[in-house]
């Protein structure tokens, strides 16, 4: 690919974070939290049992809404956005049922799903989406097995597959690493960093190992909000800044990184 100058729309705010207050049976969770996510950060947030990460996860894709503020997602309410193909989750292992009777190909197609289109039949480009997006993780030997019987790392590649099939601009990981050994947390890091680094992807992740994210997003939060801490690293290379398309760097993604087994 040809070196093109840094897009300036690197610049602007994927989250906004306005003045957000939110109370849970009277008990004030957040309080008066601003903040912003631009495009190509990576954030991570940090804070302690009860102070609000969750919530503030559940805020941001719409299913609480703020009891004060206003959270804007590229520019629009949360209330009114609807273009959440835009938008990646990954679950943390433990919020998921091992006996869930689905392949690992039907978990990662649906994430192409949205209520408007939750039965409709898969084309044939998006099967081909399904296929990269498993070959880019390393599982699409794994494609006919049942998820819950993966290890936890394959699991976790299984949903970071689902996260990326529609190319997101947003990709939004909740402790993804919880229930996994050392290694294999180690190595789903370093997959994330390089994906941060060599797509065009925004990341906010929970985490609660704070080794993990100083070693890659600095040592000293940017903005605090209660016992809520926010890491900020920016990565703004213009020969990466252009690129939307996970496909781009398949073969560098699966010969540059470890990923975990």
């Amino acid at each position: 690919m040809t070196s093109m100058a840094a897009d300036p729309r690197c610049h602007r705010s994927i989250i906004e974070i306005d003045d957000v207050v939110f109370f849970y049976e009277q008990k004030k969770v957040i309080e008066h939290l601003s903040f912003s996510v631009l495009e190509r950060d990576f954030v991570g947030l940090i804070g302690s049992n009860g102070a609000g990460k969750t919530t503030l996860l559940k805020m941001i894709v719409g299913l609480l809404k703020p009891t004060q503020g206003e959270i804007r997602l590229f520019g629009e309410p949360v209330s009114s956005f609807s273009d959440w193909h835009r938008i990646g989750y990954v679950p943390q292992k433990n919020s998921f049922n091992p006996l869930f009777p689905a392949t690992v190909r039907e978990v990662v197609q649906s994430g192409l799903y949205g209520k408007k289109n939750m039965f409709k039949r898969i084309s044939k480009a998006e099967q081909q989406k399904c296929s990269d997006a498993l070959y880019a993780m390393r599982i699409e030997d794994l494609a006919d097995r049942r998820i819950g019987q993966l290890s936890g790392g394959q699991q976790q590649r299984a949903f970071l597959a689902r996260a990326l099939i529609n190319n997101p601009e947003l990709l939004i990981l909740d402790e993804p690493t919880v229930g996994i050994d050392a290694q294999t947390q180690a190595d789903f890091f370093q997959m994330i960093r390089h994906m941060h680094q060599h797509h065009h992807i925004t990341f906010l992740m929970v985490s609660h190992d704070m080794d993990m994210i100083q070693s890659y997003l600095g040592a000293e939060p940017v903005d605090k909000c209660g016992s809520l801490s926010f890491y900020v690293k920016h990565t703004h290379e213009p020969e990466n800044c252009l690129e939307t398309n996970l496909t781009h760097s398949i073969h560098k993604l699966r010969e540059q990184i470890e990923v975990p087994g």
